[in-house]
C-alpha cells in the first residue's frame, strides 16, 4: 500500500480564470472555455470568468476583484506572456506577487518546447502567489493552456493549496 502524501492530495477548490485580449469576446474564446470545461471535468469550480483588454489597469483591477473572492484559491490567466509590446499581463501579475514560482515557467517551458519549439523559450508565463491565493500566467493559445492544466496545475494544485495554507 502506497503511503499518503500531501504531495497526492486531491482537493476541489475554486478558479478564476482571466483572458486578456483585445479581440477575443466570450463567444470567440477558446482557452477560457477550455479551462472552464477542464475544471469542471476534475471537480473544481470556476467563480470567475473575464475577458478584459491589453491593459494594465483592467488587469489590475480584476485581479484585485478576485482577490476579495474568499471563493477563488487560484487565478488562471491567458494571454499576455509573449514578448509583445501589448503583453502585459505576466508584468503587472508578476509586480503584485509576494511569491514567485519560478520552476512552474520553467518546466511549462520544457513541455512548450516539445510541441511548439524554441518559440517555447520566449513565453514569460509564470506562477506566484498573491497573500494566499495562486496565480498563473499563461499563454492565450488553447493548447498551452491545455498542456498546463492537464500537465502541471492539476496533478499538483492539491500539494501547493497544502503547501500554502500551512
Amino acid at each position: 500500500m502506497k503511503d499518503e502524501h500531501s504531495r497526492d492530495q486531491k482537493i476541489s477548490t475554486g478558479f478564476a480564470v482571466l483572458v486578456v485580449s483585445d479581440s477575443r469576446t466570450i463567444e470567440t474564446d477558446k482557452s477560457g472555455k477550455l479551462a472552464q470545461e477542464l475544471l469542471v471535468r476534475e471537480g473544481h469550480s470556476v467563480e470567475r470568468y473575464d475577458i478584459v483588454r491589453n491593459d494594465e489597469t483592467e488587469i489590475r483591477q480584476t485581479v484585485e476583484t478576485y482577490l476579495r473572492n474568499s471563493a477563488i484559491r487560484v487565478i488562471l490567466t491567458s494571454g499576455g506572456t509573449g514578448v509583445g509590446r501589448k503583453d502585459l499581463t505576466a508584468s503587472v501579475l508578476e509586480s503584485m506577487f509576494d511569491k514567485t514560482l519560478t520552476g512552474f515557467g520553467e518546466h511549462f517551458r520544457r513541455l512548450s518546447i516539445k510541441e511548439v519549439g524554441l518559440a517555447a523559450v520566449y513565453s514569460r508565463s509564470t506562477a506566484g502567489l498573491i497573500g494566499s491565493t495562486v496565480v498563473y500566467c499563461l499563454p492565450g493559445s488553447k493548447n498551452a493552456m491545455k498542456t498546463a492544466l492537464k500537465k502541471v496545475i492539476l496533478p499538483s494544485i492539491g500539494h501547493l493549496i497544502w503547501e500554502v495554507d500551512r
